[in-house]
């Protein structure tokens, strides 16, 4: 496996073509129109009402959380550094952040729509990172992806709850950071996935079977649900944050992630895993935090449709151009 990712940055060299960039959006063609289908289905309210709102507590708690399980339990940590792209990921989430504090005065907005930029900024939605690390990279971008999702979900959460513990309007008592992140499914697969792997477990061949077929459903349901969370109608509100938080999450924190991914001497596949991860749209949970945690919900919202809409077009560029 060590000598695809090392094979991989002479591929990428031609990658900066024209023909790179149609391959890419080829490639990820799939994932949109799996969106842009889950948004048609909820318009004619099928298969029933209620019925995304159940199929996304499913991917989330359940399916998605198998799949970075068997991931990460299988990946092969000692084939790569792990150290280098936590740091570099890591740093990216955080310059991301702070871009957006020091250009908030070009958007003139209050603290819970500001909370709403600071998130909207660095929140990526996993199902996308995900299928479109499996549409371009096949297995082999899974496996690296199960350590992308841990450290940027573990970051990108503390960003979140700080901001909009600075910012929100939410009692104390809801701005819990420590249990915001070990509540969180995605991180606690993970974590067990990472120590399984650690400790040489091998789960009984029923299970694996079990935990495969939860796996395989998990993009494509998801990628539907985040199709039925788009909100259209609410597109034109405030128009400056959305501008500002488009350019931070869906350029500057991809071009940041390849900038530190060559300082930190992270490449081949594992830079272009973390570059497509920081590259795609905001998660539709960050429209639930800010609800949750005294935020702009409907800006949250706005940001989330606009981002998932733009991403199939700047995904396809910055890939070609950074990786």
């Amino acid at each position: 496996m060590l000598e695809r990712w090392r094979a991989l940055p002479e591929n990428h060299n031609r990658a900066r073509s024209t023909s790179f960039m149609t391959t890419t959006f080829g490639a990820l063609a799939p994932v949109f129109l799996l969106i842009a289908l889950g948004h048609l289905l909820r318009r004619r309210a099928f298969p029933g009402a209620g019925f995304f709102e159940d199929a996304e507590r499913l991917v989330y708690w359940l399916l998605l959380p198998a799949l970075l399980f068997q991931t990460t339990a299988s990946v092969d940590l000692a084939s790569f550094r792990v150290l280098p792209v936590a740091s570099a990921l890591v740093a990216a989430v955080c310059a991301t952040a702070a871009a957006a504090l020091l250009l908030r005065p070009l958007v003139a907005i209050g603290d819970a729509g500001f909370s709403s930029v600071v998130q909207g900024s660095v929140r990526t939605n996993t199902y996308v990172g995900l299928a479109g690390a499996g549409a371009l990279y096949g297995s082999a971008g899974l496996e690296v992806m199960g350590i992308v999702v841990f450290v940027v979900i573990t970051a990108v959460n503390v960003v979140a709850i700080l901001a909009l513990a600075r910012y929100g309007d939410a009692p104390a008592g809801e701005r819990s950071l420590v249990r915001s992140v070990l509540r969180n499914p995605l991180i606690l697969a993970c974590v067990v996935g990472f120590a399984a792997n650690a400790v040489g477990l091998r789960l009984p061949a029923a299970l694996g079977e079990v935990l495969n077929i939860l796996a395989r459903a998990a993009l494509p349901l998801g990628l539907l649900c985040v199709g039925a969370g788009l909100e259209l109608v609410r597109l034109g509100q405030e128009k400056r944050a959305i501008a500002l938080t488009l350019a931070l999450k869906l350029l500057l924190m991809p071009a940041l992630t390849a900038l530190f991914c060559r300082a930190f001497a992270v490449e081949g596949l594992t830079a272009a895993a973390a570059i497509l991860f920081n590259a795609v749209p905001i998660s539709a949970s960050s429209y639930v935090l800010a609800r949750q945690m005294g935020g702009d919900a409907p800006l949250m919202a706005a940001l989330i449709t606009w981002t998932t809409i733009a991403a199939a077009l700047t995904m396809p560029l910055v890939l070609a151009l950074l990786t």
